[in-house]
Order: structure tokens, then C-alpha cells, then sequence
């Protein structure tokens, strides 16, 4: 049952960031609630409007990035400008910015300016190396957070290059990192009676933290860990194998109970006593012999057979899927993975639900990436109280 509101009602937000993380913590607060007014610069916006897939002009991941902002234009980098986003900043609870370390104090408006106008202020930092430390006044982005990170260096095989990822991995997770951050210094502040903080996030801590096994290794055991292609190098059986009809299953055996499933799934319940195999590390030492007594058994059989043999099992496996394939899952479908919004352009976009799934207090998804400047008399007008000629005069001299 949900009680007819969200989460983060009443929490009010300036998204002044561009392109990826950055704007996406501010994307993640807005699904649940929070009123979010993503502002741009007057001429062009975020580059996001244009980056990646675009149909009939519109920058498919900008409307979904920017679903339940309302947008407007502002130019801070003038004094008339200035002024304008302290009025803003007074009635605000968070802010999410990207700009490189020290932008916004040359122009009066970074935190310690801020603060003094708003002391319950929480600021978010999302930059490419963080704000202090010998790189941080370097550009970054994403692709340098996987690489430095450490994550391409044990992604793809183990005689072939580094491997990035083909999406935005580090600024979606440095995103999520970023908006649960938000969080705990929200709650700090209205509920331990402090006052408001700044956060620092560089783009690679949050994927740093999911690779801390390799650090691990290294630090205790002197091991830099290597590419092992779709092998890892904790746990056995896993990987992706080729069924007969062509198409790609993936696996993984990290439990003793599932590995034994899956020994008998193929047909090799043999292998559960084999010394070989009796247990995880022993797996992992021969992961290569596991592979191909598993890899020649689904290469004879078709993906509908291996699904249910392996169900009847209960032995962890699933298809590998491309795009078309999650839309067409009945199971995606059923827990409403994809939702599909209205679009004033396109008539409506498929976009990813909102996660995670709160019993009583749901995400939603209102609307998508609204226009340039959409929003500008809503909020200038009425929540600052501007008048319609001064709004045209501010528009005249280019300050929105």
C-alpha cells in the first residue's frame, strides 16, 4: 500500500552540473520526489541535450537524465546573474555541482559564500579527481575513473588490451554514491540538529570501492590480479558458453550448493566428489578443466534446453540478452522494468524505472527532459517573485 506521497517531498534541490553523474544524482533524488531545477547556461544548456542517440532532434538519454527537472537558464558567471542564484540558494536544500575546483569561489557563489546566505546548505562535489590532492584541478571524466580505477586493467581477456566499458559506468555509479550521500548529510542535518556539508566525490571513488578485492590482494599478498576474460579469479564455475543454436548463456557457482547444481544440471554429478572440484579454491585452481566439461554440454543443447534443465536444477544461469531481448522479457516486463513516458516530441519514450522499488513511498517518473529554458517564468516568477517585464529584461541582457 502506498500512502499517496514520496519519499523526498519537500526537499528542494539545484542541479547546476552537466553530462553525467552529476546531473544523474540529481535525476535519482527527483524519482522520489524531490523538486529539482536543473539550470543551464542560456546559450546551448547541458551538452547532455546533445550527446549519445538523438531522433528528431531531441537527445534521447537527455529526456530520461532529466525526467521530473524543471528547467531554466541562468548565467552565473555575471554579477546580475550571481545575485540571481543567491536568491535561489535561499530557499534550497542541496546542491549538486561539477564545475573544476574553485569555479564557483571565483565567482563568489562556492560553498563558504553560500553557506553564510543558506547554513543548512548540503553541497555535492562530483568531479574527476575530488577537490584537494595532487590532480584535482585535472579534467576527468568517466573513461579516465575506469581506467585509473583499476577496472580496466582486469576487464577482457588475458592476452588481449584493457577493456572500458561501453557505457557510462563510473558516473553511474559515482552518481548512486553521490545521491545516497546527499542522504546522510540530509539526515544529519534535520535530525542530529547540525548543520549543512559539503561532499566530496571524485568520479572513481565509488567503482574504486567495488574493486577493492584486487587491493586487497595486492596489500596482503603482494598479487597484482590480471584479465581473466569472463573468468574471475574467486570463484568457480564462471563464465559465458555458446549453446547450439548460437545464442549465449552466463553462469556463476560462487555458493558450494549452486556449483553442485550446476555440476548436475550437466549431467556430471561425478565431479562433486572429484577432488579436482570438491570445493571452491580447488575449482578455481582447475577452472579451466570445469569450463570445458560445462562449455561441451550446453554447446549440445539449445537455450530453451538449457533454461529448464538448468531451472529444474536450481542451478543459477541466464541468457545473455541484447536490447531487443529485455524488452521482450516477460519478467521485466511484469515488474515494470521499462516504463513508457509521454514525450511532447516523440510522442512517448521507453525509459528504465526508477530503483530501487519503495513499498510505501514509490519513485515517480511525471515527466521527461523538459525544453530549454521551460521553466523559467515558474520559478523565476513565482517562487522569486519576479514580475514578467523583469524576466524579459533579465532575458534581453542574456543573464536567462
Amino acid at each position: 500500500m502506498t500512502d499517496g506521497t514520496r519519499a523526498l517531498e519537500g526537499l528542494r534541490v539545484l542541479d547546476i552540473a552537466t553530462l553525467g553523474a552529476g546531473p544523474w544524482v540529481a535525476t535519482f533524488l527527483a524519482e522520489y520526489g524531490a523538486a529539482v531545477i536543473k539550470v543551464e547556461q542560456p546559450k546551448g544548456g547541458d551538452n547532455m541535450r546533445r550527446f549519445g542517440p538523438m531522433k528528431d532532434g531531441v537527445g534521447l538519454m537527455w529526456r530520461s537524465m532529466s525526467r521530473n527537472k524543471r528547467c531554466v537558464t541562468l548565467d552565473f558567471r555575471v554579477p546580475e546573474g550571481q545575485d540571481l542564484f543567491r536568491r535561489l540558494v535561499a530557499g534550497t536544500d542541496v546542491i549538486v555541482e561539477n564545475f573544476r575546483p574553485g569555479t564557483l569561489d571565483r565567482w563568489k557563489i562556492g560553498y563558504a559564500d553560500l553557506k553564510r546566505i543558506n547554513r543548512g546548505l548540503v553541497m555535492i562535489h562530483v568531479t574527476g579527481f575530488g577537490q584537494r590532492g595532487p590532480y584535482a584541478a585535472r579534467p576527468g571524466f568517466g573513461t579516465l575513473a575506469e581506467a585509473m580505477s583499476g577496472f580496466a586493467h582486469v576487464t577482457g581477456e588475458a592476452d588481449g588490451p584493457p577493456t572500458l566499458p561501453p557505457l557510462a559506468l563510473a558516473d553511474g555509479i559515482a552518481a548512486a554514491f553521490g545521491a545516497y550521500a546527499v542522504m546522510f548529510a540530509v539526515y544529519h542535518r534535520d535530525h542530529h540538529g547540525g548543520e549543512g556539508q559539503e561532499i566530496d566525490l571524485a568520479l572513481y571513488d565509488g567503482l574504486m570501492r567495488f574493486l577493492e578485492p584486487m587491493l586487497l590482494e595486492y596489500d596482503q599478498l603482494g598479487t597484482v590480479r590480471g584479465r581473466t576474460g569472463n573468468r574471475i579469479a574467486d570463484s568457480s564455475p564462471r563464465n559465458a558458453y555458446r549453446t547450439s543454436d548460437g545464442r549465449w548463456v552466463a553462469m556463476s557457482g560462487s555458493a558450494q550448493s549452486i556449483a553442485e547444481r550446476i555440476m548436475r544440471a550437466v549431467e556430471r554429478e561425478d565431479l562433486i566428489t572429484d577432488p579436482r572440484f570438491k570445493d571452491n579454491p580447488s575449482r578455481v585452481t582447475h577452472a579451466e578443466e570445469l569450463d570445458r566439461v560445462i562449455a561441451d554440454w550446453i554447446g549440445r543443447h539449445t537455450l530453451d534446453e538449457v533454461l529448464k534443465r538448468f531451472e529444474a536444477c536450481e542451478a543459477a544461469l541466464g541468457p545473455v540478452y541484447d536490447a531487443a531481448q529485455i524488452f521482450a522479457d516477460p519478467h521485466f516486463q511484469a515488474r515494470r522494468s521499462l516504463v513508457k513516458v509521454p514525450d511532447p516530441v516523440l510522442g512517448a519514450l521507453t525509459v528504465m524505472n526508477a530503483v530501487p522499488r519503495l513499498g510505501a513511498t514509490p519513485a515517480e517518473i511525471e515527466w521527461l527532459g523538459p525544453e530549454l529554458g521551460q521553466h523559467n517564468e515558474e520559478v523565476y516568477c513565482g517562487r522569486l517573485g519576479l514580475s514578467t517585464d523583469d524576466l524579459a529584461g533579465l532575458r534581453a541582457r542574456g543573464v536567462v
